[in-house]
């Protein structure tokens, strides 16, 4: 039988922010090492027949991960983030940006502050509380215009496909 999984996708646009709660079917270390792997990351973070690849990931409080989502024509949309917090297994925080090839932050383009919070349940699987801080209303629903819910939504999905193949394996 299989687990219902959450799912809660909440836009606050009076506090300028997007709150996410979803649940995978995994142990917490299985979960947190998906976010933050850069191997695994670009299995899973950009939704299909986009793909993400990682031009480098220092994942340590001060560290970045520097990235392109590339779409089906080769086409990459270049993105950062920038690591402020990292508690093992439990959360990290920071910024993410959309850029240039060499990691140049776009003015132009909203940032916005993650702040991913990691807590296993009894039942084995654990669940991601997703918080992303906006500075102004317009860049929260800039982001939604260009279809982040859509994507990330697929993003999550391809988590939950990649968790289920490890898991046969494990």
């Amino acid at each position: 039988m299989s687990k219902a999984m959450l799912f809660d996708f909440v836009v606050d646009k009076p506090n300028n922010r997007i709150k996410v709660d979803r649940s995978f079917d995994a142990p917490l270390d299985l979960v947190w090492t998906a976010w933050t792997d850069a191997e695994i990351l670009d299995q899973w973070w950009a939704p299909k027949p986009y793909r993400a690849e990682t031009k480098s990931m220092d994942f340590r409080e001060g560290g970045r991960w520097h990235y392109a989502m590339v779409g089906p024509e080769g086409d990459k949309q270049w993105c950062l983030f920038d690591y402020e917090t990292i508690h093992p297994e439990q959360s990290y925080a920071g910024i993410d940006a959309f850029c240039d090839e060499n990691g140049v932050p776009n003015p132009d383009q909203p940032r916005m502050r993650w702040n991913n919070r990691f807590n296993e349940r009894p039942d084995n699987t654990t669940v991601v509380n997703i918080e992303v801080q906006f500075n102004q209303l317009s860049d929260l629903e800039t982001i939604l215009q260009m279809g982040f819910k859509e994507g990330f939504s697929m993003g999550l999905e391809n988590l939950d496909a990649y968790i289920s193949a490890r898991k046969k394996t494990r």
